[in-house]
């Protein structure tokens, strides 16, 4: 499979093991991207078959995107370290990507037959607004905004220059994305609850800045 798992992870070592354990029975190469000081994280998956990525800076945003750019195969998903995301809908995605045309394929819990055993109505409500933002301002067509289960064309993804380095990637990647012409589909799924730890997103700090990335990206012209 022409594809690399991107793995942000941060003081995951009790949840990463069981999701390497259940991802091997598929064929993706896998990068997780990990800080040099999180060695309990590190000892916890050295036996594992994955390439470790030592991030330089600190943020999601910015280890995800330092594991994308280094990404050689053609395609890549962005998948977490908690266990919440089921690795049996990535195929799903990309057959959108090979069949129906797709740039970005964006995982979504707001449709029918989806859902969230980890959502609380905090963030429900905040994907819900922002969401819309994204829709009204942008025309971005996707119903999970803030969701980042994504399978990509690398090369897309390589053109965008994302700058985020927190939560603000969720919406700067369909957002840039969209600007710059590719097209984005969405794909059915049901977020698991996290296998252990608590949520690294402050909703209302993380909401405030990603409210206004979403503002500096509306008065940013296309690349």
């Amino acid at each position: 499979m022409n594809l690399t798992l991107v793995i942000p992870a941060k003081n995951e070592k009790e949840s990463l093991p069981l999701v390497l354990n259940e991802l091997k029975i598929y064929n993706f190469k896998i990068k997780v991207v990990l800080e040099r000081e999180d060695i309990e994280t590190i000892n916890a998956i050295k036996n594992y078959n994955c390439e470790i990525v030592f991030q330089k800076n600190n943020g999601f945003g910015d280890a995800l995107n330092q594991g994308i750019n280094s990404t050689e195969t053609e395609l890549f998903c962005i998948f977490n370290a908690d266990g919440s995301f089921k690795p049996d809908e990535i195929n799903k995605m990309i057959s959108k990507i090979n069949e129906e045309n797709a740039d970005f394929v964006f995982a979504t819990r707001y449709e029918n037959n989806c859902g969230s055993d980890d959502d609380t109505i905090v963030t429900l409500i905040g994907n819900y607004v922002f969401t819309f933002f994204g829709n009204f301002f942008f025309k971005l067509g996707i119903s999970d905004i803030l969701y980042t289960f994504v399978v990509g064309k690398t090369s897309a993804y390589q053109k965008l220059d994302i700058k985020s380095k927190d939560f603000s990637f969720c919406v700067e990647l369909p957002i840039k994305a969209k600007k710059a012409g590719f097209r984005l589909m969405t794909s059915k799924a049901y977020e698991r609850s996290r296998i252990a730890g608590i949520k690294k997103v402050n909703p209302f700090k993380d909401g405030l800045k990603i409210l206004i990335s979403m503002i500096k990206l509306f008065f940013t012209k296309p690349n």
